[in-house]
């Protein structure tokens, strides 16, 4: 049974061929990448600090290192680049554009302005 926010068996069957190879590290193997990605995506859907990790998903450290190491490598781009075409594909994709006009005008002393005119400006009226 898949828990809320985790992959589920097809979008880790999508992904999987698109991950680097879980190779070994000293001291063994590394941690399965399945257990890694919903340890992110748990502390990414919670907002909560890396130290508050679950231990179902492993230690927090590994979690925040296969992060950020992936994303230096480029491994997250390629799989949203490859879900996204895949998605657009079958048309399972809306792309909508939201454009908003809203203007907020600030009082001029809050844009920055000179509160008492320089004396040069006094001089030439």
């Amino acid at each position: 049974m898949v828990g809320r926010g985790e992959l589920t068996e097809k979008a880790w069957c999508a992904i999987e061929p698109l991950l680097p190879r879980n190779g070994r590290r000293r001291g063994g193997r590394w941690r399965d990448h399945r257990t890694i990605i919903n340890g992110t995506l748990w502390q990414r859907r919670t907002g909560a600090p890396w130290r508050d990790l679950p231990e179902r998903y492993g230690p927090w450290q590994t979690c925040a290192d296969r992060l950020y190491r992936w994303r230096r490598e480029g491994t997250w781009d390629r799989i949203l680049a490859h879900v996204q075409t895949k998605s657009d594909a079958v048309g399972e994709v809306v792309w909508e554009v939201s454009i908003d006009s809203t203007t907020a005008r600030a009082h001029q002393h809050a844009r920055g302005a000179r509160r008492r005119p320089r004396q040069a400006d006094l001089k030439k009226g």
